[in-house]
């Protein structure tokens, strides 16, 4: 969730959709993301929208309190089913994501995820994610996650070393992510994440290889692995511009890659996005896979973004305004946006190529089709796991996603 909003069409106040975007939503699953914009500290490299209490103090009042956001987002999934309206579908995934939503109570995760449950129902095999830091959390707060209904947790672990979390201005300890994936398990959890970054100004081979052995010794059943993007306006960028820390480089980033490909995959885990790395098939995030496929959510709080039947909208960032908005009856919609057909067909093959299924081949347009042919000669491309018609990044595509799409795309 990126600090900045787009440009847009102004927002109903009532939050309506254009008739259109219901069209066909029964054969789509339907997602809600649940932001919580708080944290304890600011990390460096953070561009999200997030606010610890010093920056909200004096800015907002009462609204942007943490003790009674449960109450405001919930007002958000009311509002969503009014818009929605008789649209039956049960929600297929929950992801509660920040900031750091442990920050909260876990009976206000319960309560938020209860208001999905009570306004649209979860299908039955829903799955329900919390990201969670590993300091704000304990085996009791996790076992009252457990028995309100998640079954997925996500544990921001970034590294295995202190000196590469000092940089990162992460205020846990190395091999308290561990320990969390741990009391998890204890908990009832199948599924567990430990989220990691590589490319850390001053982090070595080995130091990316001792995060990697600590992660998968963990046992949990998912790891994402994310190259650092040093974000404007940042703190690490102006350590980095003022000289107090190096910045790595793309080779850096592609070797740190083709190490964590190599660990996981001796370890049982199998890529299924670029990122993103499962033991099995029920490993995978459902919910990021909604995104990726183009597929509908619902997004609840500050700068929140949905997406339904081809139609992008987005939250106010400020707590307080978002509070406020609510509060008056109205969409806390800063703007939207209604896709067209071939925005549409653009972003699922900029999507769907980081899966591991790749993207149809009739998507592509003759020149599109041309360049797939050339990535495929230049070893980047191969055909899909079901045949001719799809086409998957190689390992080494992987590495050169970005231009390997913009070919695609024309």
């Amino acid at each position: 969730m990126p600090s900045a909003l787009p440009d847009g069409d102004p927002m109903p106040d009532s939050g309506a959709l254009p008739p259109h975007a219901l069209q066909g939503a029964a054969d789509r699953p339907l997602g809600f993301y649940l932001h919580v914009p708080y944290c304890a500290t600011r990390c460096g490299y953070c561009d999200f929208n997030t606010y610890t209490a010093t920056e909200l103090r004096g800015s907002g009042g009462v609204l942007a309190s943490r003790d009674n956001y449960a109450d405001t987002l919930t007002d958000e999934v009311r509002l969503a089913r009014k818009v929605l309206g008789d649209d039956p579908r049960p929600v297929r995934t929950v992801f509660v994501g920040g900031g750091t939503p442990t920050l909260l109570a876990a009976s206000d995760l319960v309560r938020m995820l209860g208001a999905v449950r009570e306004e649209f129902g979860l299908a039955d095999d829903a799955e329900v994610t919390t990201e969670a830091n590993p300091e704000s959390v304990d085996p009791a707060y996790l076992a009252e996650l457990r028995e309100g209904g998640f079954n997925r947790v996500s544990f921001g672990m970034q590294s295995a070393r202190q000196h590469v979390l000092k940089v990162l201005d992460r205020t846990h300890t190395p091999g308290r992510p561990e320990a969390c994936v741990a009391e998890a398990r204890a908990a009832g959890f199948d599924h567990v994440n430990l989220d990691l970054i590589y490319g850390t100004p001053g982090e070595s081979d080995d130091d990316w290889r001792a995060s990697l052995a600590a992660a998968v010794g963990a046992g949990p059943d998912h790891i994402s692995a994310y190259a650092l993007i040093v974000e404007e306006g940042t703190g690490l960028a102006r350590r980095i511009r003022r000289g107090e820390v190096p910045m790595t480089d793309d080779d850096e980033h592609a070797d740190r890659y083709l190490i964590a490909d190599e660990t996981l995959g001796a370890a049982g885990f199998s890529w299924y996005e670029v990122s993103n790395w499962a033991t099995t098939d029920a490993g995978r995030c459902l919910h990021n896979e909604l995104y990726w496929r183009g597929a509908d959510w619902w997004g609840a709080g500050p700068g929140a973004h949905s997406h339904v039947g081809g139609v992008r909208w987005w939250n106010v960032k400020h707590p307080g305004a978002y509070a406020a908005a609510l509060a008056e009856g109205r969409s806390p919609g800063a703007g939207r946006e209604v896709l067209t057909a071939e925005d549409r067909r653009v972003e699922r093959i900029l999507l769907e190529l980081r899966l591991s299924d790749g993207v149809e081949l009739s998507l592509l347009r003759p020149a599109g089709l041309a360049a797939a042919g050339r990535a495929r000669s230049e070893g980047l491309l191969e055909a899909g796991p079901y045949g001719e018609g799809r086409a998957v990044l190689t390992l080494r595509g992987r590495l050169l996603a970005d231009a390997v799409v913009r070919g695609l795309v024309d």
